[in-house]
Protein backbone atom coordinates (compact mmCIF):
# COMPACT_ATOMS: atom_id res chain seq x y z
CA UNK A 1 0.00 0.00 0.00
CA UNK A 2 3.00 2.34 0.40
CA UNK A 3 3.24 2.69 -3.38
CA UNK A 4 -0.47 3.54 -3.64
CA UNK A 5 -0.21 6.14 -0.88
CA UNK A 6 2.88 7.68 -2.45
CA UNK A 7 1.18 7.83 -5.86
CA UNK A 8 -1.89 9.50 -4.35
CA UNK A 9 0.30 11.99 -2.49
CA UNK A 10 2.16 12.84 -5.70
CA UNK A 11 -1.14 13.32 -7.53
CA UNK A 12 -2.41 15.67 -4.84
CA UNK A 13 0.82 17.66 -4.67
CA UNK A 14 1.22 18.08 -8.43
CA UNK A 15 -2.01 17.33 -10.29
CA UNK A 16 -0.36 17.25 -13.74
CA UNK A 17 2.65 15.19 -12.65
CA UNK A 18 3.06 12.35 -15.16
CA UNK A 19 3.14 8.83 -13.73
CA UNK A 20 3.06 6.68 -16.88
CA UNK A 21 3.92 7.31 -20.50
CA UNK A 22 2.97 4.62 -23.00
CA UNK A 23 2.03 4.53 -26.69
CA UNK A 24 2.77 8.25 -27.06
CA UNK A 25 0.26 9.10 -24.29
CA UNK A 26 0.90 10.50 -20.83
CA UNK A 27 -1.11 9.62 -17.72
CA UNK A 28 -0.95 11.72 -14.57
CA UNK A 29 -0.71 10.39 -11.04
CA UNK A 30 -4.25 11.65 -10.44
CA UNK A 31 -5.56 9.74 -13.46
CA UNK A 32 -3.69 6.59 -12.45
CA UNK A 33 -4.92 6.60 -8.84
CA UNK A 34 -8.46 7.54 -9.89
CA UNK A 35 -8.53 4.51 -12.20
CA UNK A 36 -7.13 2.32 -9.42
CA UNK A 37 -9.94 3.48 -7.14
CA UNK A 38 -12.54 2.64 -9.79
CA UNK A 39 -11.03 -0.82 -10.25
CA UNK A 40 -11.03 -1.30 -6.48
CA UNK A 41 -14.72 -0.40 -6.29
CA UNK A 42 -15.50 -2.85 -9.06
CA UNK A 43 -13.54 -5.65 -7.40
CA UNK A 44 -15.15 -4.95 -4.04
CA UNK A 45 -18.60 -5.29 -5.60
CA UNK A 46 -17.82 -8.74 -7.00
CA UNK A 47 -18.57 -11.95 -5.13
CA UNK A 48 -15.03 -13.32 -5.02
CA UNK A 49 -13.47 -16.26 -3.24
CA UNK A 50 -11.02 -15.11 -0.59
CA UNK A 51 -8.53 -16.34 1.97
CA UNK A 52 -8.11 -15.09 5.52
CA UNK A 53 -7.42 -11.38 5.84
CA UNK A 54 -8.92 -8.12 6.99
CA UNK A 55 -9.24 -6.28 3.68
CA UNK A 56 -12.30 -5.75 1.53
CA UNK A 57 -11.39 -8.69 -0.73
CA UNK A 58 -9.92 -10.56 2.23
CA UNK A 59 -6.90 -11.67 0.24
CA UNK A 60 -8.65 -12.84 -2.91
CA UNK A 61 -6.18 -13.33 -5.77
CA UNK A 62 -6.64 -11.14 -8.85
CA UNK A 63 -4.94 -12.13 -12.09
CA UNK A 64 -3.76 -9.21 -14.24
CA UNK A 65 -2.76 -9.51 -17.88
CA UNK A 66 -1.92 -6.51 -20.04
CA UNK A 67 0.94 -5.21 -22.09
CA UNK A 68 3.13 -2.68 -20.23
CA UNK A 69 0.62 0.14 -19.81
CA UNK A 70 -1.18 2.47 -17.42
CA UNK A 71 -3.97 -0.15 -17.23
CA UNK A 72 -1.52 -2.79 -15.97
CA UNK A 73 -0.32 -0.48 -13.20
CA UNK A 74 -3.86 0.63 -12.29
CA UNK A 75 -4.86 -3.04 -12.06
CA UNK A 76 -2.14 -3.75 -9.50
CA UNK A 77 -2.84 -0.64 -7.43
CA UNK A 78 -6.60 -1.21 -7.58
CA UNK A 79 -6.16 -4.78 -6.37
CA UNK A 80 -4.15 -3.58 -3.38
CA UNK A 81 -6.67 -0.85 -2.59
CA UNK A 82 -9.42 -3.45 -2.38
CA UNK A 83 -7.44 -5.78 -0.12
CA UNK A 84 -6.60 -8.30 -2.84
CA UNK A 85 -3.43 -10.07 -3.93
CA UNK A 86 -2.12 -9.15 -7.40
CA UNK A 87 -1.01 -12.02 -9.64
CA UNK A 88 0.61 -10.68 -12.84
CA UNK A 89 0.15 -13.12 -15.73
CA UNK A 90 3.11 -13.37 -18.09
CA UNK A 91 2.34 -12.45 -21.69
CA UNK A 92 4.80 -15.11 -22.85
CA UNK A 93 3.03 -18.00 -21.12
CA UNK A 94 1.23 -20.54 -23.34
CA UNK A 95 -2.35 -21.40 -22.41
CA UNK A 96 -1.33 -24.45 -20.37
CA UNK A 97 0.94 -22.41 -18.10
CA UNK A 98 -1.63 -19.63 -17.73
CA UNK A 99 -4.16 -22.22 -16.65
CA UNK A 100 -1.68 -23.68 -14.15
CA UNK A 101 -1.07 -20.25 -12.60
CA UNK A 102 -4.81 -19.50 -12.36
CA UNK A 103 -5.57 -22.79 -10.66
CA UNK A 104 -2.49 -22.85 -8.45
CA UNK A 105 -3.03 -19.32 -7.11
CA UNK A 106 -6.82 -19.71 -6.84
CA UNK A 107 -7.34 -16.57 -8.92
CA UNK A 108 -10.92 -15.40 -8.39
CA UNK A 109 -11.05 -12.89 -11.23
CA UNK A 110 -8.86 -11.98 -14.20
CA UNK A 111 -8.45 -8.35 -15.21
CA UNK A 112 -7.50 -8.18 -18.88
CA UNK A 113 -7.07 -5.51 -21.52
CA UNK A 114 -8.94 -5.92 -24.82
CA UNK A 115 -5.85 -7.40 -26.52
CA UNK A 116 -5.93 -10.51 -24.33
CA UNK A 117 -9.60 -10.69 -23.39
CA UNK A 118 -10.63 -13.45 -25.80
CA UNK A 119 -7.65 -15.60 -24.80
CA UNK A 120 -8.32 -15.14 -21.10
CA UNK A 121 -12.04 -15.83 -21.45
CA UNK A 122 -11.13 -19.19 -22.98
CA UNK A 123 -8.62 -19.91 -20.22
CA UNK A 124 -10.98 -18.72 -17.48
CA UNK A 125 -13.68 -21.07 -18.77
CA UNK A 126 -11.39 -23.97 -17.81
CA UNK A 127 -10.96 -22.68 -14.27
CA UNK A 128 -13.16 -21.16 -11.57
CA UNK A 129 -12.03 -17.60 -12.34
CA UNK A 130 -14.21 -14.82 -13.69
CA UNK A 131 -12.88 -12.59 -16.44
CA UNK A 132 -13.37 -8.85 -16.84
CA UNK A 133 -11.92 -6.02 -18.91
CA UNK A 134 -9.66 -3.47 -17.24
CA UNK A 135 -11.22 -0.07 -17.97
CA UNK A 136 -8.94 2.24 -19.92
CA UNK A 137 -7.14 4.88 -17.90
CA UNK A 138 -8.52 8.24 -19.13
CA UNK A 139 -6.07 10.66 -20.72
CA UNK A 140 -8.20 13.79 -20.13
CA UNK A 141 -8.95 15.39 -16.77
CA UNK A 142 -12.05 14.17 -14.92
CA UNK A 143 -13.93 15.21 -11.80
CA UNK A 144 -13.41 11.74 -10.36
CA UNK A 145 -9.73 12.54 -9.90
CA UNK A 146 -10.35 14.75 -6.87
CA UNK A 147 -9.00 13.24 -3.61
CA UNK A 148 -9.74 9.66 -4.71
CA UNK A 149 -8.37 7.99 -1.59
CA UNK A 150 -10.39 9.98 0.92
CA UNK A 151 -13.39 7.70 0.40
CA UNK A 152 -11.49 4.63 1.54
CA UNK A 153 -11.47 3.64 5.19
CA UNK A 154 -8.24 2.35 6.74
CA UNK A 155 -9.88 -1.05 7.27
CA UNK A 156 -9.45 -1.68 3.55
CA UNK A 157 -5.72 -2.04 4.15
CA UNK A 158 -4.25 -5.44 4.87
CA UNK A 159 -1.51 -6.15 7.39
CA UNK A 160 2.16 -5.69 6.59
CA UNK A 161 2.76 -9.44 6.66
CA UNK A 162 -0.22 -10.22 4.41
CA UNK A 163 0.44 -11.27 0.79
CA UNK A 164 0.33 -8.44 -1.76
CA UNK A 165 1.86 -9.97 -4.87
CA UNK A 166 2.46 -13.47 -6.23
CA UNK A 167 5.04 -13.54 -9.01
CA UNK A 168 5.38 -16.84 -10.83
CA UNK A 169 8.87 -17.84 -11.83
CA UNK A 170 9.69 -20.72 -14.15
CA UNK A 171 12.42 -23.16 -13.27
CA UNK A 172 14.46 -25.07 -15.81
CA UNK A 173 12.15 -28.02 -15.24
CA UNK A 174 8.66 -28.37 -13.83
CA UNK A 175 5.81 -25.91 -13.56
CA UNK A 176 6.05 -22.24 -12.56
CA UNK A 177 6.06 -21.62 -8.81
CA UNK A 178 4.66 -18.53 -7.11
CA UNK A 179 6.91 -16.32 -4.99
CA UNK A 180 4.74 -14.51 -2.43
CA UNK A 181 5.69 -10.92 -1.56
CA UNK A 182 4.05 -9.14 1.34
CA UNK A 183 3.18 -5.47 1.66
CA UNK A 184 6.15 -5.21 4.03
CA UNK A 185 8.67 -6.73 1.60
CA UNK A 186 7.46 -4.50 -1.25
CA UNK A 187 7.71 -1.38 0.93
CA UNK A 188 11.23 -2.34 1.98
CA UNK A 189 12.34 -2.85 -1.60
CA UNK A 190 10.96 0.39 -3.04
CA UNK A 191 12.54 2.38 -0.21
CA UNK A 192 15.89 0.64 -0.67
CA UNK A 193 16.02 1.26 -4.42
CA UNK A 194 14.77 4.83 -4.14
CA UNK A 195 17.58 5.60 -1.69
CA UNK A 196 20.28 3.63 -3.51
CA UNK A 197 19.65 5.07 -6.97
CA UNK A 198 18.29 8.43 -5.80
CA UNK A 199 15.01 8.29 -7.69
CA UNK A 200 13.09 11.59 -7.50
CA UNK A 201 10.07 13.24 -9.09
CA UNK A 202 12.49 14.72 -11.65
CA UNK A 203 13.33 11.29 -13.08
CA UNK A 204 11.87 9.86 -16.29
CA UNK A 205 12.66 6.17 -16.55
CA UNK A 206 12.61 3.76 -19.49
CA UNK A 207 11.14 0.71 -17.83
CA UNK A 208 12.53 -2.81 -17.50
CA UNK A 209 11.35 -4.86 -14.53
CA UNK A 210 8.42 -4.74 -12.12
CA UNK A 211 10.10 -3.40 -8.99
CA UNK A 212 13.39 -1.76 -9.87
CA UNK A 213 11.98 0.35 -12.70
CA UNK A 214 8.27 0.52 -11.95
CA UNK A 215 7.14 0.37 -8.33
CA UNK A 216 10.21 2.11 -6.87
CA UNK A 217 10.03 5.07 -9.31
CA UNK A 218 6.28 5.41 -8.70
CA UNK A 219 6.99 5.46 -4.97
CA UNK A 220 9.46 8.30 -5.64
CA UNK A 221 7.05 10.25 -7.86
CA UNK A 222 9.05 9.64 -11.05
CA UNK A 223 7.66 9.18 -14.55
CA UNK A 224 7.81 5.63 -15.93
CA UNK A 225 7.91 5.24 -19.70
CA UNK A 226 7.04 1.82 -21.08
CA UNK A 227 8.77 0.49 -24.17
CA UNK A 228 6.05 -1.21 -26.20
CA UNK A 229 8.72 -3.42 -27.69
CA UNK A 230 12.48 -3.18 -27.83
CA UNK A 231 13.62 -1.11 -30.80
CA UNK A 232 17.24 -0.09 -31.33
CA UNK A 233 16.27 2.77 -33.61
CA UNK A 234 13.41 3.80 -31.32
CA UNK A 235 15.59 4.02 -28.21
CA UNK A 236 18.36 6.04 -29.85
CA UNK A 237 15.72 8.32 -31.36
CA UNK A 238 13.99 8.77 -27.99
CA UNK A 239 17.26 9.82 -26.38
CA UNK A 240 18.02 12.24 -29.22
CA UNK A 241 14.56 13.78 -28.77
CA UNK A 242 15.26 14.07 -25.04
CA UNK A 243 18.45 16.07 -25.53
CA UNK A 244 18.34 17.77 -28.92
CA UNK A 245 21.40 19.92 -29.55
CA UNK A 246 22.13 19.98 -25.84
CA UNK A 247 18.67 21.22 -24.84
CA UNK A 248 16.80 18.99 -22.38
CA UNK A 249 13.16 18.34 -23.30
CA UNK A 250 10.44 18.51 -20.64
CA UNK A 251 9.87 14.76 -20.98
CA UNK A 252 13.54 13.81 -21.30
CA UNK A 253 14.61 10.30 -20.28
CA UNK A 254 16.97 10.41 -17.28
CA UNK A 255 17.37 6.72 -16.40
CA UNK A 256 17.57 3.63 -18.61
CA UNK A 257 17.75 0.05 -17.45
CA UNK A 258 18.26 -2.93 -19.72
CA UNK A 259 19.80 -6.36 -20.15
CA UNK A 260 23.14 -7.19 -21.82
CA UNK A 261 21.58 -8.18 -25.16
CA UNK A 262 19.89 -4.77 -25.35
CA UNK A 263 23.20 -2.95 -24.94
CA UNK A 264 24.86 -5.24 -27.47
CA UNK A 265 22.19 -4.42 -30.03
CA UNK A 266 22.29 -0.70 -29.21
CA UNK A 267 26.04 -0.75 -29.87
CA UNK A 268 25.45 -2.50 -33.19
CA UNK A 269 22.83 0.09 -34.10
CA UNK A 270 25.18 2.91 -33.19
CA UNK A 271 27.99 1.49 -35.31
CA UNK A 272 25.67 1.30 -38.32
CA UNK A 273 24.88 5.04 -38.10
CA UNK A 274 26.43 7.78 -40.17
CA UNK A 275 29.02 10.06 -38.54
CA UNK A 276 26.63 12.95 -37.80
CA UNK A 277 23.96 10.71 -36.28
CA UNK A 278 26.59 8.93 -34.19
CA UNK A 279 27.74 12.25 -32.77
CA UNK A 280 24.19 13.36 -31.96
CA UNK A 281 23.27 9.98 -30.44
CA UNK A 282 26.37 9.73 -28.26
CA UNK A 283 25.92 13.31 -27.08
CA UNK A 284 22.29 12.66 -26.15
CA UNK A 285 23.08 9.43 -24.28
CA UNK A 286 25.75 11.18 -22.21
CA UNK A 287 23.05 13.42 -20.74
CA UNK A 288 21.13 10.61 -19.04
CA UNK A 289 21.66 10.48 -15.29
CA UNK A 290 22.00 6.72 -14.93
CA UNK A 291 22.17 3.55 -17.02
CA UNK A 292 21.86 0.12 -15.42
CA UNK A 293 22.20 -3.49 -16.52
CA UNK A 294 21.03 -6.75 -15.00
CA UNK A 295 19.26 -10.11 -15.47
CA UNK A 296 22.43 -11.82 -16.75
CA UNK A 297 26.19 -11.29 -16.82
CA UNK A 298 27.39 -8.26 -18.78
CA UNK A 299 30.38 -9.13 -21.01
CA UNK A 300 33.26 -6.83 -20.13
CA UNK A 301 33.93 -5.83 -23.77
CA UNK A 302 30.30 -4.65 -24.02
CA UNK A 303 30.72 -2.55 -20.87
CA UNK A 304 33.94 -1.02 -22.23
CA UNK A 305 32.48 -0.23 -25.65
CA UNK A 306 29.33 1.28 -24.14
CA UNK A 307 31.41 3.51 -21.88
CA UNK A 308 33.52 4.62 -24.84
CA UNK A 309 30.39 5.59 -26.80
CA UNK A 310 28.24 7.17 -24.10
CA UNK A 311 30.54 7.96 -21.20
CA UNK A 312 28.38 5.76 -18.98
CA UNK A 313 29.91 2.94 -16.97
CA UNK A 314 26.91 0.67 -16.66
CA UNK A 315 25.71 0.02 -13.13
CA UNK A 316 25.46 -3.76 -12.71
CA UNK A 317 23.30 -5.20 -9.96
CA UNK A 318 21.98 -8.56 -8.81
CA UNK A 319 18.47 -9.67 -8.02
CA UNK A 320 15.95 -12.48 -8.23
CA UNK A 321 12.17 -12.73 -8.15
CA UNK A 322 12.43 -13.92 -4.54
CA UNK A 323 14.12 -10.77 -3.19
CA UNK A 324 14.02 -8.44 -6.18
CA UNK A 325 17.38 -6.70 -5.66
CA UNK A 326 20.05 -7.30 -3.03
CA UNK A 327 23.50 -6.43 -4.40
CA UNK A 328 24.54 -3.50 -6.55
CA UNK A 329 27.46 -1.48 -7.77
CA UNK A 330 27.26 2.03 -6.31
CA UNK A 331 25.55 5.02 -7.84
CA UNK A 332 28.52 7.07 -6.66
CA UNK A 333 31.85 5.33 -6.38
CA UNK A 334 33.70 2.62 -8.26
CA UNK A 335 31.57 0.41 -10.52
CA UNK A 336 33.76 -2.62 -10.92
CA UNK A 337 33.38 -4.51 -14.19
CA UNK A 338 32.66 -8.23 -13.92
CA UNK A 339 31.06 -7.81 -10.49
CA UNK A 340 27.55 -7.06 -9.26
CA UNK A 341 28.81 -4.80 -6.50
CA UNK A 342 28.15 -4.99 -2.77
CA UNK A 343 25.04 -5.75 -0.65
CA UNK A 344 22.54 -2.95 -0.10
CA UNK A 345 22.23 -1.57 3.45
CA UNK A 346 20.12 -3.98 5.48
CA UNK A 347 20.96 -6.98 3.27
CA UNK A 348 22.90 -9.81 4.94
CA UNK A 349 24.88 -12.37 2.98
CA UNK A 350 26.29 -15.83 3.70
CA UNK A 351 28.34 -18.00 1.38
CA UNK A 352 27.94 -21.77 1.77
CA UNK A 353 31.18 -23.38 0.67
CA UNK A 354 31.11 -26.88 -0.78
CA UNK A 355 32.11 -29.21 2.05
CA UNK A 356 33.48 -31.73 -0.47
CA UNK A 357 36.25 -29.30 -1.33
CA UNK A 358 35.55 -29.51 -5.06
CA UNK A 359 35.04 -25.76 -5.43
CA UNK A 360 37.81 -23.18 -5.45
CA UNK A 361 38.48 -21.60 -2.04
CA UNK A 362 36.09 -18.76 -1.31
CA UNK A 363 33.53 -19.93 -3.86
CA UNK A 364 30.16 -21.07 -2.59
CA UNK A 365 26.41 -20.70 -2.82
CA UNK A 366 25.11 -17.20 -2.17
CA UNK A 367 22.49 -16.96 0.58
CA UNK A 368 20.52 -13.77 1.22
CA UNK A 369 18.59 -12.37 4.18
CA UNK A 370 16.82 -9.11 3.44
CA UNK A 371 13.77 -7.06 4.47
CA UNK A 372 12.56 -7.43 0.88
CA UNK A 373 12.76 -11.23 0.90
CA UNK A 374 9.65 -13.10 -0.22
CA UNK A 375 7.51 -14.89 2.35
CA UNK A 376 7.10 -18.31 0.76
CA UNK A 377 6.46 -20.29 -2.39
CA UNK A 378 2.69 -20.43 -2.77
CA UNK A 379 1.29 -23.80 -1.61
CA UNK A 380 4.78 -25.32 -1.52
CA UNK A 381 5.72 -25.47 2.19
CA UNK A 382 8.35 -28.19 1.77
CA UNK A 383 10.03 -26.42 -1.15
CA UNK A 384 9.97 -23.22 0.90
CA UNK A 385 11.66 -24.95 3.87
CA UNK A 386 14.33 -26.47 1.61
CA UNK A 387 15.06 -23.05 0.11
CA UNK A 388 16.20 -21.54 3.41
CA UNK A 389 19.02 -22.25 5.83
CA UNK A 390 19.20 -21.51 9.55
CA UNK A 391 18.68 -17.86 10.36
CA UNK A 392 16.23 -17.18 7.53
CA UNK A 393 18.81 -16.97 4.73
CA UNK A 394 17.47 -17.80 1.26
CA UNK A 395 19.58 -20.12 -0.91
CA UNK A 396 19.87 -18.43 -4.30
CA UNK A 397 21.42 -21.36 -6.15
CA UNK A 398 24.10 -19.03 -7.52
CA UNK A 399 27.80 -19.67 -6.94
CA UNK A 400 29.74 -16.55 -5.98
CA UNK A 401 33.06 -15.32 -4.70
CA UNK A 402 34.03 -12.02 -3.13
CA UNK A 403 37.09 -10.05 -4.23
CA UNK A 404 39.53 -8.34 -1.89
CA UNK A 405 37.44 -5.16 -1.78
CA UNK A 406 34.11 -6.83 -1.03
CA UNK A 407 32.68 -6.84 -4.57
CA UNK A 408 30.65 -9.94 -5.46
CA UNK A 409 31.28 -11.98 -8.60
CA UNK A 410 28.63 -14.39 -9.88
CA UNK A 411 30.39 -17.58 -10.99
CA UNK A 412 27.35 -19.44 -12.34
CA UNK A 413 24.47 -21.56 -11.13
CA UNK A 414 25.13 -23.82 -8.18
CA UNK A 415 21.75 -25.56 -8.41
CA UNK A 416 19.03 -26.23 -10.96
CA UNK A 417 15.57 -24.79 -10.56
CA UNK A 418 12.78 -27.33 -10.50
Amino acid sequence: MEVVKAAAKQGSAACDSVAIRADQKSYSYQQLVSSAVNISRFLSSEDLNSSAGNGHLNGACVGIIAKPSAEFVAGILGTWLSGGVAVPLALSYPEAELLHVLKDSDVSIILSTEDYHELMQNVAAKSSAKCSLIPSVPVGRTEAEKAPLENFHSSHERGEEDPALIVYTSGTTGKPKGAVHTHKSISAQVRTLTDAWEYTSSDHIHVHGLFNALLAPLYAGSTVEFMTKFSVRGIWQRWCESYHEGIKADDAITVFTGVPTMYTRLIQGYEAMGTDLQAASASAARNLRLMMCGSSALPYPVMQRWEAITGHRLLERYGMTEFVMAISNPLKGERRGGTVGKPFPGVEVKILEDESGNDAPGVGELCIRSPSLFKEYWKLPEVTRESFIEGGFFKTGDAVRVDEDGYYLIMGRNALDF
